[in-house]
């Protein structure tokens, strides 16, 4: 049991193997990206806009009907703001650098979920999918590279037994 619980141990992602520069390149584009989106959440413009996100998500829509449209985005800012922070400690602190990593990666899987559930993804004057419209489909897309972002500063914030953690 003390060999397992060993095996897997955290630290701060810039210290893994690979560039300082483009790790930190990454956390700090999304802290960037975390504190504008949150920050923005706070405002009605923000909330109305992401609406009809939450009102198609299976997984969101509860937020609409237990806190409003107003409040959910204000739910949503709050965690945004304390994806950012926990970002922010990572670059100091490893439990933060997983942390910070997980939490920003769980946000665009989430968000990489409204291709399925949101109405006008599909661009059906081009043939439909794979198609994809500029609003809301392209806009989401870009997800897609900010979860890439968020596994690599999480797989470079936990050392472990898979096949590259021995070159850490």
């Amino acid at each position: 049991m003390t060999a397992r619980a060993n095996q897997f141990c955290l630290q701060i992602a810039e210290k893994s193997v690979g560039s300082l520069t483009s790790l930190a390149l990454l956390r700090w584009a999304l802290v960037i990206i975390f504190l504008w989106f949150g920050g923005m959440k706070f405002t009605v413009y923000e909330a109305n806009g992401i609406a009809p996100f939450i009102a198609n998500s299976p997984i969101m829509s509860w937020l609409h009907a237990l806190f409003g449209v107003q409040g959910a985005s204000y739910v949503i800012g709050v965690l945004e703001l304390s994806t950012a922070g926990a970002l922010i400690l990572g670059a100091f602190q490893p439990v933060f650098s997983a942390l910070g990593a997980a939490m920003s990666a769980a946000t665009y899987l989430i968000t990489l979920t409204f291709f399925l559930s949101t109405p006008g993804v599909a661009e059906a004057t081009a043939g439909g999918f794979p198609a994809i419209s500029a609003m809301p489909g392209q806009f989401l897309l870009k997800d897609l590279v900010l979860l890439a972002a968020s596994l690599s500063l999480l797989l470079a914030s936990v050392k472990g037994s898979w096949p590259d953690a021995q070159e850490r």
